[in-house]
């Protein structure tokens, strides 16, 4: 196998082999603790501008299954402890290191991720290259800037997606990188999904008549977003929202709101986050790199859920605005269906039936 290295921007390098496509790439390194879901991960928009490094040891025992897919992948890199090349499962169509080099994601195996993880636990998240070569020159990889990143991941055009049996509403989706799972979980409860770029003006979102308008996760700095903000400002009150992640921090924003850095992020299917009267705590699948601050949102939201962990903000009730918004993502299976009750509250405040 050929080596491969991972250059941290901390100047630690790590020996490992190569997997994936030849090349280099150079992006955010971040780790996600979950020990399945590897293919959503990888397919997971958010992602964009980011090298994933997975803690689970071994990755890829279940193949590539394209059904599960959530879109497409923007990762830079991968990075794995070990990885499987003869996966074992019905579903399996082909082995993750063919996925990653028709994606053009390239990747290092046989690194001790476990002390890659405990470094940027240690001193936060920070740049990485992946590369043939372990030189490099430091100054470049410390330079790198997530930047544009929803412009990369987000819809460039309009889509429509029929509601599963009789049509109940209509959404208008606002594709910051939206995960498929988004949209199957409205189309299940009797949604027509229409969605729009994450350019589209708030005026032209309204002229289509929706009953509610779901605001999608998404990737990178939510402050760079200075136009999608001033359109959702135009949107609260006019129309019910739900904003899950990315959406979930413009809307923040949108209302006069801060966001902070974390400092290694959620990202993972095990995030406890705990309602803010204290009445219950759900697992939760998470992946972000920046929070709400609560104290920002004072006279304006209802700080209604918080992470059991670091009690940073995890959901916003707006009220008498129709709006509410969760960091987490609750179209994923991660408790395994603790928060699919939020697209019926959805539906509730679009005046629809709750789903069965």
């Amino acid at each position: 196998m050929e080596k491969a290295y991972l250059i941290l921007e901390n100047g630690r390098v790590f020996e490992g082999g190569r997997i994936g496509a030849a090349g280099d790439g150079t992006g955010e390194l971040v780790f996600t603790t979950g020990m399945t879901g590897y293919l959503e991960t990888l397919t997971d928009p958010s992602y964009a501008g980011q090298i994933i490094l997975q803690t689970f040891p071994l990755i890829g025992n279940y193949g590539v299954i394209s059904p599960d897919f959530e879109g497409t992948s923007c990762a830079r890199g991968y990075v794995v402890r070990e990885l499987c090349d003869a996966p074992s499962n019905f579903r399996s169509e082909y082995e993750l290191d063919r996925f990653l080099r028709e994606q053009g994601i390239p990747g290092v195996c046989g690194v001790d991720t476990r002390t890659v993880t405990r470094l940027i636990r240690e001193e936060g998240v920070m740049n990485a290259r992946i590369s043939a070569s372990p030189e490099a020159a430091l100054a470049d990889i410390r330079a790198y800037r997530v930047s544009g990143a929803v412009a990369e991941a987000g819809g460039k055009t309009v889509r429509t997606y029929p509601a599963e049996g009789a049509e109940k509403r209509h959404v208008v989706l606002i594709d910051y990188g939206a995960k498929r799972n988004i949209v199957r979980s409205l189309c299940r409860r009797g949604c027509r999904v229409t969605a729009v770029p994450h350019d589209t003006a708030a005026e032209d979102i309204l002229a289509l008549g929706p009953d509610g308008v779901m605001l999608s996760n998404g990737p990178g700095d939510p402050q760079d977003n200075v136009y999608e903000i001033a359109q959702i400002k135009k949107l609260v009150g006019r129309v019910p929202l739900f904003g899950i992640c990315l959406g979930h921090q413009l809307t923040a924003l949108a209302m006069g709101g801060q966001t902070v850095k974390l400092k290694y992020g959620h990202r993972g299917a095990n995030q406890p986050v705990r309602r803010a009267d204290g009445s219950r705590t759900y697992i939760t699948s998470q992946n972000h790199g920046y929070a709400v601050v609560s104290e920002s949102m004072a006279g304006v939201a209802q700080v209604s859920y918080y992470n059991a962990n670091d009690l940073s903000c995890e959901g916003l009730d707006y009220p008498g605005l129709r709006c509410f918004t969760v960091q987490f993502h609750p179209e994923a299976s991660a408790g395994p269906r603790d928060t699919e009750f939020l697209f019926d509250r959805f539906i509730a405040e679009m005046g629809g039936a709750d789903h069965a």
